[in-house]
């Protein structure tokens, strides 16, 4: 099984364009907003290790309303806030973790993916990217409420790049609000959900 995963952890790695930081599919040539290099991070936690997940409803792009405590007892839940659609680190982000479901599988976890975008921004995004097995939520109104109840809500009104994984009980055990600039590392999330076992 270690073999397996690694191969997958590899796979990931190589297709994700580790060298350049991202690289982008064909699908999305001349479709994407140059950022520039951006603060690294700038927001205020407000949620800890330990501390119960504030639970939250938000539409999902497939349609109906996601809620985080309908997890509660069933799943581990990882939470992947990213700022904003059609951005190359985010536009690379998303696919990479599309082809690695067995990992979440395995490891009994549902990956929810979150944004400050409207539905219809997040349809045309996510459509670009293939499809997605996971819920992409919508946190556009109350602009922001979820993020900012996080504290993952930046100054500019986009989220930050945040990865967060709450257990089967709803507590947070693992934050990681990451240097907007770069991609999360997918290890370091299969590595925490390992730890939680079943």
């Amino acid at each position: 099984m270690k073999i397996y995963k690694a191969f997958l952890l590899s796979l990931v790695v190589i297709l994700s364009g580790v060298a350049n930081g991202y690289c982008l599919s064909e699908a999305f040539k001349g479709n994407i907003y140059q950022v520039g290099k951006l603060k690294p991070t700038d927001s205020v936690l407000r949620v800890k290790v330990g501390d119960r997940a504030p639970d939250f409803t938000l539409p999902a792009v497939s349609g109906g309303e996601v809620t985080l405590s309908q997890y509660r007892g069933k799943k581990h839940v990882v939470i992947s806030f990213v700022p904003a659609a059609w951005t190359p680190v985010c536009s690379d982000q998303w696919p990479g973790y599309a082809i690695v479901r067995d990992l979440f599988d395995k490891n009994d976890a549902v990956l929810l993916g979150i944004t400050v975008d409207n539905i219809p921004t997040l349809f045309a995004w996510t459509n670009q990217m293939g499809k997605l097995w996971f819920p992409v939520l919508s946190d556009f109104w109350p602009h922001g409420r979820v993020a900012g109840t996080f504290g993952v809500l930046r100054s500019d009104g986009t989220a930050e790049r945040a990865i967060l994984i709450i257990d089967k009980a709803g507590t947070i055990r693992y934050i990681d609000v990451h240097d907007i600039n770069r991609r999360p590392f997918l290890e370091s999330i299969v590595e925490e959900l390992e730890k939680l076992g079943d």
